[in-house]
């Protein structure tokens, strides 16, 4: 199964960049034998709409677009589950499989996600009830899909 990571905007050279890129490096190798990736990063631009409401549907459609056709969707959003490890990984699993071909996890920009988005996500989680930068986000779902595949790989990265 693909895995995605679909987000508004671009994060520039540096640490988080490079946090990111490790983990989804590590993804690869770790998660072949699993059926799980490769991880691929995509990068949509913030939209320039004056209104917040035009800005998330633009950046919603972009991000729709984006994905690839018949791809489960999990996003990320305040109002989302909050799961462990362990239960994440489980889904992950489920999703592979159940025959998905594709598991993309979603982003988005600063206004939130559109709702169109939001409408065709099988799943909406949360990382707890404050705010973080886009940036560091990426970072810790990248972290977290990682986790995941070490979890289902009975590798000891995890220590539960």
């Amino acid at each position: 199964m693909r895995l995605v990571l679909a987000c508004v905007g671009r994060l520039k050279a540096g640490a988080e960049r490079e946090l990111v890129t490790r983990y989804v490096d590590r993804i690869r190798p770790a998660g072949r034998p699993l059926g799980l990736g490769p991880c691929d990063m995509i990068e949509i631009a913030e939209s320039a709409a004056r209104r917040a409401e035009d800005r998330m549907a633009e950046e919603a459609t972009a991000l729709l677009a984006a994905i690839p056709a018949g791809a489960g969707i999990v996003v990320l959003d305040p109002r989302g589950r909050h799961l462990s490890s362990e239960d994440f990984a489980r889904r992950m699993a489920a999703d592979r499989d159940g025959g998905l071909a594709a598991l993309a996890f979603v982003i988005g920009g600063a206004d939130g996600l559109g709702e169109e988005v939001r409408a065709r996500a099988s799943l909406m989680i949360a990382y707890g009830t404050a705010t973080f930068p886009h940036q560091l986000v990426r970072v810790m779902l990248a972290e977290q899909i990682y986790r995941a595949v070490t979890i289902l790989a009975g590798h000891p990265y995890h220590r539960a």
